[in-house]
């Protein structure tokens, strides 16, 4: 069975849309590093097509411009690259195909298929479809010391809960933490009662 990682871009107060407006002065080789060996043992990218499209218009050029970023922008043209939209796609961007039929259907058959890691980056939707649905084995998120408060898009919108474990807590020089869960069974229920027996026990 692969292993499905999940790495996004977050805000203090859980907003995860349109990191390209509030991400960037937080980014450093730490960050760098952290994003790059999330994507490392992947050799299939999955993304929603708004994500996609801006991937697309971005990482062919550079890698075509050989610059510093060049070699990740060659690895991701190189990988096999999902996409999940209701539209009819076309695709510019090498080794890029459309998911047909079902989300959660169609990424449970591809872990199911042999090879590395299935990845994603951004996508925040699918993200949270593939979270309800038990498939993410990895959430990475980049929490930046910000808060945006203008009620953009939040990984976590209504819904049942989905309870998670903390794999590792890593602090930045930026003041961003990478925060790394897997998934986890439901807690206990506990009320009040019973917590506060614990504390005075």
């Amino acid at each position: 069975m692969r292993k499905v990682t999940a790495g996004l871009f977050i805000s203090l107060d859980g907003i995860v849309a349109e990191p390209q407006d509030w991400h960037f002065p937080y980014f450093n080789d730490e960050m760098g590093e952290a994003v790059s060996a999330q994507v490392a043992g992947a050799d299939t990218l999955v993304f929603g097509r708004v994500t996609y499209e801006g991937f697309a218009g971005a990482w062919p050029e550079r890698e075509a411009a050989g610059g510093e970023d060049a070699g990740f922008a060659k690895a991701l043209g190189d990988m096999r690259k999902v996409v999940v939209s209701h539209r009819e796609l076309e695709f510019g961007w090498r080794n890029s195909e459309q998911l047909r039929g079902d989300l959660v259907e169609g990424v449970a058959a591809l872990k199911a298929e042999d090879g590395g890691d299935i990845a994603m980056s951004g996508s925040p939707s699918v993200v949270a479809q593939l979270l309800a649905a038990g498939l993410v084995d990895e959430l990475h998120l980049l929490v930046h010391p910000v808060a945006l408060r203008n009620g953009g898009v939040r990984l976590f919108e209504d819904g049942s809960s989905i309870p998670l474990q903390l794999v590792s807590a890593t602090p930045f020089k930026t003041g961003v933490i990478h925060l790394v869960y897997g998934p986890a069974d439901a807690p206990e229920q506990v009320g009040y009662e019973d917590a506060a027996k614990t504390q005075l026990s």
